[in-house]
């Protein structure tokens, strides 16, 4: 895994089910990958909403102690990867507010084009802000609409907004699920019993046992409450964008979103890509760890063996301590490092799910040149990155993006290696047929189906107590 993009947001709701906090826990458990700064969960008993939240990991900051203090039957957890606000406790969801009719708790996965836009004028009309967080403004949204019940201020709420967002939101008696028109980011729907669950993928389903029903639509609204759920089109039907990082990069090989399982996507990157770059090579070895599938695949297709060849430290925390004494390369070989007796005097062929600055990847192949190969081939699963994203990832600037302003060439030389191949887009669609379409492909195109803010991240300097 070379790219140092970040992983988003994960959201999980459950509506029905007395262990609701517990199962919410678990739910975020599996969905950990999809962020690692903060996590909380916000639950409710029909009367009230019981809300923790802290910096760290998932099994960090939940026990058996702090779930038993939310109660109730219905729950929404939320894992953070800051893409709109800095990573402070402030900035951690869900969030929780009151307003004329009770409280209301919301968790967002995705990014607000027209954030900027919108808070600027609520703070005209006197709104105040708690966190830098461009979800904050849906809840100010939500809160000026004169309306009941919960679900039409919700429709009116992102009437105004624009961009990528999968939300889920909690009262004390219902669970509202959002997916915005173009379903950048996914969001399914599953059953437990007689409750129901929703999260960003189907791994977290699987972990609780629950029953995948449907993936909610693009531009869909659902209600879960005691009379069950009802659902709502409020909103023009667009063209879907599905973002096609979720299957290089993003999601767990094991879920299954926009109409495929994530691992077969990959496999098949894998199996293009070896037709579109064959090479005389003695192994192939994955980049851990989203380099896997395509490396399977990228091996059965051109019969080259498959090796270990790069091992992946798990155990690495958010922080580490560098010895004083300086170690060359100290921050790869913490995470990663090269099992030599396997690629030494070997030509080599390295499977990468992307480059984005390069300076990873060069450091890197550096590791496996000093570890004796003969030669060094690089494969990339995925076309050049020419664009930042919009919609929910936190991605460099294009002046940082390597294929912004250098050819392939030119990154093969910077990275000192054979050969250098990257997946077509062409080839790319092909893996995802016949929905092809329906993807966003705007980092490699530099298309964008929403217009791109040309705006800064507002950055807010005080601090909240969190109890």
């Amino acid at each position: 895994m070379a790219i140092p993009w970040k992983e988003e947001c994960g959201i999980f709701g459950v509506y029905g089910h007395p262990e609701a906090a517990n199962l919410t826990y678990l739910g975020l458990y599996a969905l950990q990958h999809r962020g690692q700064e903060s996590a909380g969960i916000v639950s409710s008993d029909g009367s009230g909403l019981y809300a923790h939240k802290e910096m760290g990991l998932v099994s960090e900051i939940f026990d058996t102690e702090v779930l038993k203090r939310l109660p109730g039957r219905s729950a929404i957890g939320h894992v953070r990867y800051s893409t709109a606000g800095k990573s402070h406790l402030k900035n951690a969801q869900p969030f929780v507010f009151s307003y004329s009719k009770g409280g209301i708790a919301i968790a967002h996965n995705g990014n607000l084009t027209n954030a900027r836009t919108l808070r600027e004028e609520l703070e005209k009309e006197g709104a105040i802000f708690q966190s830098t967080m461009d979800t904050e403004v849906v809840i100010h949204l939500f809160a000026h609409a004169q309306i009941s019940p919960a679900v039409e201020r919700v429709i009116a709420a992102l009437k105004e907004i624009k961009g990528a967002y999968s939300l889920l939101f909690l009262n004390e008696k219902e669970l509202i699920a959002a997916r915005d028109p173009h379903g950048f980011r996914p969001l399914v729907l599953g059953r437990l019993k007689k409750g129901y669950v929703v999260g960003s993928e189907t791994c977290a389903l699987d972990l609780i046992g629950a029953e995948f029903i449907r993936e909610i639509e693009p531009g869909e609204i659902l209600t879960i409450n005691e009379d069950g759920i009802q659902s709502f089109h409020p909103f023009p039907k667009v063209k879907p964008k599905f973002c096609i990082f979720e299957f290089i990069y993003f999601a767990r090989p094991d879920s299954y979103i926009f109409g495929h399982n994530v691992y077969q996507v990959r496999r098949e990157l894998g199996i293009q890509l070896a037709e579109e770059h064959p090479v005389e090579a003695d192994i192939v070895i994955p980049t851990p760890d989203s380099g896997f599938p395509a490396s399977i695949g990228f091996s059965h297709r051109s019969g080259i063996p498959l090796e270990l060849g790069i091992i992946r430290n798990h155990y690495v925390g958010r922080t580490f301590i560098e010895p004083k004494e300086s170690i060359r390369h100290f921050g790869v070989k913490i995470k990663l490092n090269s099992v030599k007796e396997a690629i030494r005097d070997k030509r080599v062929v390295v499977l990468d799910d992307s480059i984005v600055r390069g300076t990873t990847v060069r450091k890197n192949m550096r590791m496996i040149r000093n570890s004796g190969t003969k030669e060094t081939h690089v494969r990339i699963s995925s076309p050049p990155i020419i664009g930042p994203c919009f919609y929910g990832i936190d991605t460099p600037t294009k002046e940082e993006l390597i294929a912004s302003s250098h050819s392939v060439e030119e990154i093969r030389r910077f990275l000192r290696v054979h050969s250098l191949g990257y997946l077509s887009l062409e080839g790319l669609k092909k893996c995802v047929s016949p929905r092809e379409e329906e993807f966003c492909y705007a980092c490699f195109t530099g298309e964008y189906p929403i217009k791109a803010p040309k705006e800064e991240k507002i950055q807010l300097n005080f601090f909240i107590k969190e109890v």
